[in-house]
């Protein structure tokens, strides 16, 4: 009974108003700082109109442009799939009215493309079914991963007075220019921001570095070399991550204070690629063994020596995945906050992550500890979106041989 074309395709157009409904009215919420709220039964019902209309009628432009316009009157008039707020502004009301019917009219189209008024084959049904999930997919996870750094952005964006008067108001005023960066000066005038940046990248660096210089030939020798125990070793190589980080915890601190490394610079240094070692084993040895054997051998006999084939010949072919694990490390290491937070105590040596953490506090406004989010997030995001076609690259290069 479902795979009938005048069932599925109202079923997949209320469903699918429902989706737009609640993106439109959190956006609109967000953007304007304005009351917007999706009505789950109505959308069900204009939605469910709206797809069998499409279904019966065709899905030409004017049947297109008449459910536009009914829906854009249904939501004026207060009856359609998404209530405003007595308080709302004209613009905002028809601006609302106008998103939401627009992009449920262009997107509802695509999915019922292939939905005739009569019985549907498995083909026509799984697939409309296939793209309503695909674009709630697009939606959904497109708002977990946007909405906490859109709120992140406009909270850092506001003053005092403004957090005080609206705090879930994220809309701004661009009139005020360079003042609303002002949260982002005082970090680096007062906080020290730019001693943060600089420690949290010279570590990231060093940790790159120091992770390269052992994984290398310790993947090497996993993937090339025989000798006793090297399929244990293999298997067991990320077997510290099943140890939880807060476990131990305490051991290092003790360690380390017994050594002098707590509140060092190069504490932090050493203890951070003990870290991110195992996991660069584990990535390169996988790519070296997808390495053709042939080439190193060829070198051996031309009378190189190990070290000379690994240096002029295994890494040379391995750049993209060196690439794709040195930009894994430099991530883990940036973001790192547990081992620093617990190691540092001396603003002056605080990573940016530790400098972020003594912004909690009830003394200093909400607005500089997102301001210092959005500096800690924007340079990695920066960096990994810049070279995430050599991660991509690096990750898969070793996964067939050959």
């Amino acid at each position: 009974m479902i795979r009938q074309g005048y069932i599925t395709g109202p079923v997949l157009g209320g469903l699918w108003l429902f989706v737009l409904s609640v993106t439109v009215a959190v956006a609109m919420s967000f953007g304007t700082g304005e009351a917007f709220r999706p009505s789950l039964i109505l959308s069900l019902l204009w939605g469910g109109l709206a797809g069998g209309a499409m279904v019966a009628l065709g899905r030409g432009r004017a049947v297109q442009a008449g459910v536009f316009c009914v829906l854009v009157v249904a939501l004026i008039a207060g009856i359609g799939p998404m209530f405003v707020g007595p308080d709302t502004s004209g613009f905002a009301k028809v601006f609302g009215a106008i998103l939401l019917s627009a992009s449920f009219v262009l997107s509802l189209t695509p999915i019922l493309k292939e939905i005739i008024p009569g019985a549907l084959n498995r083909h026509e049904f799984e697939g409309a079914v296939i793209r309503f999930l695909t674009g709630f997919g697009y939606i959904f996870f497109t708002a977990i991963v946007l909405i906490p750094f859109y709120v992140m952005v406009m909270t850092s964006l506001k003053n005092q007075s403004e957090m005080i008067q609206n705090p879930l108001d994220f809309s701004i005023d661009p009139s005020k220019g360079v003042e609303l960066f002002r949260s982002y000066s005082e970090l680096f005038t007062q906080f020290n921001f730019g001693t943060y940046l600089f420690n949290s990248f010279s570590i990231s660096v060093l940790t790159v570095f120091i992770t390269l210089a052992f994984a290398i030939p310790g993947a090497y020798a996993v993937a090339r070399l025989r000798f006793r125990g090297r399929a244990a070793f293999s298997r067991s190589i990320l077997l510290i991550y099943m140890v939880p980080m807060i476990v131990l915890a305490l051991p290092i601190y003790i360690a380390f204070s017994m050594t002098g490394l707590r509140n060092s610079f190069w504490g932090i240094v050493i203890i951070y690629p003990v870290t991110t070692i195992p996991v660069a084993l584990y990535m390169l040895q996988g790519y070296f063994r997808g390495l053709p054997g042939e080439i190193e051998e060829a070198g051996l006999m031309d009378g190189l020596s190990r070290l000379a084939v690994i240096w002029k010949i295994t890494l040379p072919l391995s750049l993209p995945a060196l690439a794709s694990v040195s930009l894994y490390v430099f991530m883990i290491a940036w973001n790192e906050f547990l081992l620093a937070f617990m190691l540092l105590d001396d603003p002056s040596k605080f990573t940016l992550t530790r400098g972020i953490a003594s912004l909690n506090s009830s003394e200093i406004p909400r607005q500089h500890l997102m301001a210092g989010s959005v500096i800690a997030t924007v340079p990695i995001m920066a960096l990994f979106l810049g070279l995430e076609r050599f991660m991509t690259k690096g990750l898969t290069a070793g996964s067939v041989k050959g």
